[in-house]
């Protein structure tokens, strides 16, 4: 049976779409789903993760159920539907290609979008993004918009300009994904959100969902409640069906 869904985010950690694209997808055509790739739970008697830990967990199983259960505040704060594909995270995972996610795309028709992670210096949102591209790449497949991953590409000095993708582009700290992908795709801009007050008190209710994550995530990126923060703007470009070098460009 073909999924219902007109709009498919690809969200590879429990907060990656609120955190990323919470305003945009308020935009996007129902109905929609986020799909958390990593969503699955942690083999039994997993020890606990050092992220898990920091965060305040005391094993892998509370984790797992404290995680799940923001994401369905979060998604329902969005009006999306919640999906979980069956891998679990990054340090109770296996290597190899990713469970369910192929046979999800490949069963989507052209008429649906499909939101993909950039991958900004962070490999499980790179590996997303790979997988995805590669099972999106027939003439059939849903379009599909990747978009910067937050807070990782907020950092850069540019961000929330009109010349962040150029930045992207020179930018050896913040740009080596977003560089990857403009050397096997042409793409433009087709999404680039400066949130207005009313907007950013939308997205943060989302991202407070997930509470467990905040304090940890601001050790390295900031206040991600502020709205001065790498958050404040949302940026999605458009894949070209003809591979090949080039940058991206604003329509």
């Amino acid at each position: 049976m073909t999924p219902p869904w007109r709009t498919v985010v690809l969200s590879p950690h429990f907060d990656d779409a609120a955190l990323s694209v919470a305003a945009l997808v308020r935009r996007l055509p129902r109905p929609l789903t986020v799909v958390t790739v990593f969503g699955g739970p942690p083999p039994e008697g997993s020890p606990v993760s050092w992220w898990d830990a920091t965060c305040g967990f005391s094993s892998a199983a509370e984790a797992y159920a404290c995680r799940r259960a923001e994401d369905a505040r979060s998604c329902a704060l969005l009006e999306a539907e919640q999906t979980l594909l069956p891998n679990p995270d990054g340090p109770y995972g296996a290597v190899g290609p990713l469970r369910d996610l192929d046979a999800l795309l490949t069963g989507l028709t052209a008429d649906t979008t499909v939101l993909v992670p950039l991958g900004t210096n962070q490999p499980d949102h790179e590996r997303v993004r790979h997988q995805a591209l590669a099972a999106l790449d027939r003439p059939d497949a849903a379009r599909t918009l990747v978009y910067a991953d937050l807070p990782y590409t907020g950092h850069l000095p540019e961000w929330a300009t009109d010349g962040a993708s150029d930045a992207l582009a020179a930018s050896q700290k913040w740009g080596l994904a977003y560089q990857e992908l403009t050397r096997h795709h042409l793409c433009a801009v087709a999404h680039d959100l400066r949130l207005d007050d009313e907007q950013w008190a939308a997205k943060r209710a989302a991202v407070l969902c997930h509470a467990s994550q905040l304090a940890p995530l601001a050790a390295d990126h900031g206040s991600l409640a502020a709205r001065s923060g790498p958050l404040r703007a949302e940026l999605a470009w458009s894949l070209d069906a003809r591979p090949g070098p080039g940058t991206c460009v604003r329509p």
